[in-house]
């Protein structure tokens, strides 16, 4: 038997019975507690706390724990038994950027050899007729006696997407968002045969593409990149999708207060035809290009179809209306010429 110590447990303060009991990992020695049993290390130096920053309980503000650290956010339980609570906070910075925000091209119509009028009508004709390139100069021939040829009007619709991307950050602060619905959506594209998703969430009320998100997987991380790139532009009452389960944490992180609506059939009371519509509109445009050669063309040639199809393109839906219009655009013949809407 081990010599006894006089030490305190602190634990039930026992200071009579004590044994040696080994030593700990950095080599100083453990005590027993003959009375509780207790271990203890008196000897070793005590270091600071950590301190956590733990979010508090938005039910009962007890503190909480994490339950589950996952990669793009963490969820945290009440330490109060009776509160149990659960929730998510997202991580801002381990979420990816959607793919706009990757446009490659120029942001100003210097050093054209073609007019700006020129340059506009060729856009216009690709993204809102389903002209080809080849059609669009022999239009240009005979209309304007004008020669340019298809590479050069090809280009013209990839390069010029930054600038358009530049147009829609100005305008859309001026537009509003605040409708009982939101629709979110995927659909397939090819680029050099291999299958890619593109991501659509717009906007039921007045129609307008709030966000697109071009990438090669159909995961999680992929909605919570759509959902993280429009969530400052409001929060609806509802995000309608399909059952596809990459929607589900998304959507309960970034947009907690939103209900969301999983649409089964075409019978359900709410429906997803919203979205449906528009990418039928899309394909009808996409089917015409055969494709995409590079991903950075499909991303800049998505990116110019959404901005023509929120601001240029009148829709009679909506009265013969652009989204943006119906949005709350309302620009002078001026402003339209400073932000290129005319030519």
């Amino acid at each position: 038997m081990q010599k006894t110590l006089s030490l305190r447990c602190p634990k039930c303060n026992n200071v009579h019975s004590f044994y040696r009991y080994g030593k700990d990992k950095d080599g100083y020695q453990k005590y027993q507690c003959r009375k509780c049993n207790h271990q203890f290390v008196p000897d070793r130096p005590t270091r600071p706390r950590a301190v956590r920053n733990y979010p508090r309980c938005p039910i009962c503000g007890h503190a909480t724990f994490p339950h589950h650290d996952k990669e793009l956010y963490t969820q945290y339980k009440c330490g109060n038994i009776k509160c149990n609570h659960s929730f998510f906070v997202q991580k801002p910075l381990a979420i990816p950027p959607a793919s706009v925000s990757d446009l490659l091209g120029k942001t100003d119509f210097k050093k054209m050899r073609f007019p700006v009028h020129i340059i506009l009508s060729a856009l216009t004709m690709f993204y809102i007729g389903k002209n080809s390139f080849r059609n669009i100069s022999l239009i240009f021939r005979i209309t304007y006696n004008v020669k340019v040829s298809h590479t050069t009007i090809a280009n013209w619709c990839k390069q010029f997407a930054p600038l358009f991307q530049n147009l829609s950050l100005d305008l859309i602060p001026l537009l509003d968002f605040d409708s009982d619905e939101w629709h979110a959506d995927e659909t397939v594209v090819k680029i050099k045969g291999v299958k890619h998703y593109i991501w659509f969430i717009i906007d039921s009320e007045t129609r307008f593409v709030l966000g697109f998100h071009l990438s090669p997987n159909r995961d999680s991380t992929q909605a919570f990149t759509l959902f993280d790139s429009v969530r400052r532009l409001g929060c609806p009452d509802s995000i309608v999708s399909d059952r596809l389960w990459s929607y589900e944490q998304p959507t309960k992180i970034i947009f907690s207060k939103s209900k969301h609506i999983q649409v089964a059939s075409f019978k359900d009371d709410i429906s997803n035809n919203l979205i449906e519509s528009f990418n039928h509109q899309f394909k009808a445009w996409y089917r015409s290009k055969q494709g995409f050669c590079s991903f950075e063309s499909a991303n800049n040639m998505i990116s110019m179809f959404v901005f023509f199809f929120n601001f240029v393109r009148p829709h009679s839906s909506l009265n013969n209306l652009t989204p943006a219009q119906v949005a709350g655009l309302n620009l002078s013949k001026k402003e339209k010429r400073k932000y290129l809407l005319v030519a």
